[in-house]
Parts: C-alpha cells; structure tokens; sequence
C-alpha cells in the first residue's frame, strides 16, 4: 500500500495569469467582437477563432498559453446563436482543473456581454452535416461512420471511425477528423468519459452508424451506471497476509475536476482476525469513518480503499482549495484504534488510480 508525504504547502494556487486573463479580455473584448464582425484578414487555413483578425489571434492565445502553454483556445457561435469561447486541455486530465478554474473565474450575466465560456469542447451536432476542411483537404462528414462496439465490463464504448476519403490522406487528418467528430458528437467531457479505443477504417465496418446515434449508444452503455457501485477484489500485502481492495467504479476525473490533490488516509485497526483482516467492532467504526468521507460533496471523492495487515488506506482526490484537508486532518485525529495518518501529493492526471482501472 503506498504512502504518500504530504507536500509542505499541498494547496494548489490558482494561476495568476487566470486573473490576469479576465482583465484582459474586459478591456479586449469589444475588439475581439470589432474583428469578428469585421472578418479575417489572416492567411486562408484552419485557425481556431474563424473570423478574428491575425492580431487577435495572436494576443489570444499569447493569453491562453500564460495560463499553461499546453492549453488549446476556440472561438464558436453561428450568427443566430450566442458567441463562445473554449479554452481546453485538448483530452489531458491533467489540465481539467486548470480549465475549470478558468471558467468559474469567468464573468457572468451582464458583465459576459452575452458570451458564454466552457472548459472543454461542447457538443455540437450540427457541425455533423458540414464539411471540415483540413489542409488542402475537404472532407464533407455527412460520409463519417462509425463502428460502434460496447464494452460493458469497461463502461466504454469502443469506436472505428471510417470516412472513404481516409484512403487519400496522412494518418494524422484520419485520426483530427475523428476526434473533431467525436467532440462535435458527444462533448470532449463524456468523449473521455465514455469513450475507449479509437481506430481508424478505410473500408466502411459492418454495421456502421452516423455519428448522429452515438449518443444513444453512450446512454445505453452510462444507464447502469447512474449510482456508484464498487468492484471488490483480493490478493496479497507485502508479508503475505491477505488484502481487501475495494474500487469505486466508474470514477471519471470530468466529474470532480477541482480534484486536482490525491489524500491517502492510513487508519490501523485495533479488532482483526488471523487474517489481519477488521473484525467488530473495527468493522463497523470503519464504515463509520467511510460514511463520513462519502458525506464531502464535490470537495473530495473516495476512490479506493486498501485493507490488510492492521491498516486500511482510504485513497480519494480532493480539491485543494476548499479547506477539506482540514477536515481530513480532524477526522483522522478523531480515529480511537490508533494513530491516523493523512498524506497527500498532487496529481492532476489521476495518476495514482491507473493500477485500479479494469
């Protein structure tokens, strides 16, 4: 069972720059909108913000990249629908809880100028219909298919995304036309939720679908997932005894997105069997405890839980601004059979969790 130290100062500090951003964009936004009705005088090719002058462009995203350079901007909206901005990790878990805080930061009523702002690329089905130009290339979607095949012992769905202009071009336009379908299907959030393989065909796969029914295949595989169940397993601790593990399933990063700060809290257990495993009353004081981290809210979710050898660790990710470590901190002083311990490190991407994924 590993033990994490925690970090002097664990707190995650939201960037500066995120600030700095929505005073910026106060002062720049009736440019931005100048340019966009205006229309571009950039060189012809895809560009994030269609319609934006090349000077907007580049203090955009010179703004985007402060906040952290791996982070990816767009400017959307049809003239009879509101304009938006996404400012998006591009699928890395690991920057989710930076684009989250950017958008709560972000103003709001009066004050957003009718803008609306999103921390992951939204649905949007009817760009199913219209043609995505990549290059030199012109693909026209309304030819995408999909091969569709449910893993339910996975909760995901696995994908072969076929379009007959995939014979004429590099892998890589195969594979942005395919994501850019997806996330215009779906949404970037329930594409990393649901989602799982994703390969490409240049032949069509038997009995392929439009993009369109992807949804519903998604609704159908999420259904029996409504509440949260727990997978069980047994092995061994490092002295052989016998161990109990326990995992929340499924657990999906897009849903706790503040969560940026693995806790482990180790509680020895006074009441035990030749195993080493709980027995009453520890049993029952440590479903106590556990009923007590399940009542954090979205401050903190519990992940994993470790038993054997006289110790269980509680493995959750919290969010590190919320003042729930403290919390933490009292529950585990509270524990009677022993000394408590919390440690904590930061892990953005979940990291921690991959050994426990099925």
């Amino acid at each position: 069972m590993g033990i994490f130290r925690r970090p002097r100062d664990a707190s995650a500090v939201t960037p500066p720059a995120i600030s700095e951003f929505w005073e910026w964009w106060a002062q720049a936004r009736p440019t931005i909108e100048a340019s966009l009705a205006a229309g571009p005088d950039q060189p012809e090719g895809e560009t994030p913000g269609e319609g934006l002058s090349a000077d907007a462009i580049e203090e955009l995203s010179r703004r985007v990249h402060k906040i952290h350079p791996g982070l990816l901007w767009e400017i959307g909206g049809a003239e009879d629908r509101a304009p938006s901005l996404t400012v998006t990790g591009g699928g890395n878990p690991e920057l989710r809880g930076v684009t989250e805080r950017w958008v709560r930061a972000a103003p709001s009523g009066a004050a957003a100028g009718g803008w609306r702002f999103h921390p992951a690329r939204q649905p949007d089905p009817e760009m199913l219909g219209q043609d995505l130009v990549l290059g030199d290339h012109e693909f026209d979607l309304e030819y995408v298919r999909l091969g569709m095949r449910a893993d339910a012992g996975r909760a995901r769905v696995h994908l072969t995304a076929y379009h007959p202009d995939f014979l004429f071009v590099a892998e890589e336009q195969q594979i942005q036309v395919a994501m850019n379908v997806l996330h215009w299907a779906l949404g970037e959030d329930d594409v990393a939720r649901w989602v799982g393989e994703v390969t490409i065909a240049t032949e069509s796969p038997i009995d392929a679908l439009p993009p369109s029914m992807l949804p519903s295949v998604i609704e159908q595989v999420a259904e029996p997932f409504g509440e949260p169940t727990w997978l069980t397993g047994e092995g061994r601790t490092p002295r052989g005894h016998p161990a109990r593990l326990g995992a929340r399933f499924p657990l999906h990063r897009q849903d706790y997105p503040l969560c940026d700060l693995h806790v482990a809290i180790s509680v020895p257990y006074a009441n035990s069997n030749p195993d080493r495993l709980p027995v009453e009353p520890s049993s029952g004081a440590l479903r106590a405890f556990e009923k007590k981290l399940a009542k954090l809210g979205d401050r903190a979710v519990l992940a994993v839980r470790e038993t054997g050898d006289g110790l269980r660790v509680f493995h959750l990710y919290a969010d590190p601004d919320s003042g729930v470590i403290s919390e933490l901190d009292q529950l585990a002083a509270a524990w009677s059979e022993g000394k408590a311990k919390v440690a904590s490190t930061s892990d953005p991407g979940w990291k921690a969790l991959m050994p426990y994924q099925p």
